[in-house]
């Protein structure tokens, strides 16, 4: 009905954004969105990271297996 694109789609936003915030937020409101996406990214790269990573090779303990006849 609309056919609004991706560019007119962000135009819309960054103006309703403008109306509600005023334009004294926005470079602060812009700061917000960009620690938090770096913060975000940091978390998403750590996790990956750690699902990535190669476990660590474990000495294994050798058990006394042998079974020892009862001492009588």
């Amino acid at each position: 009905m609309f056919g609004l694109g991706g560019g007119e789609t962000l135009i819309v936003i960054f103006l309703v954004v403008l109306l509600i915030f005023g334009p004294s937020q926005l470079p602060k409101l812009a700061k917000a969105i960009g620690n938090a996406s770096k913060e975000f990214k940091k978390a998403q790269r750590e996790v990956s990271d750690e699902l990535n990573r190669e476990p660590e090779s474990k000495p294994v303990e050798k058990k006394d297996t042998e079974t020892k006849p009862p001492a009588s």
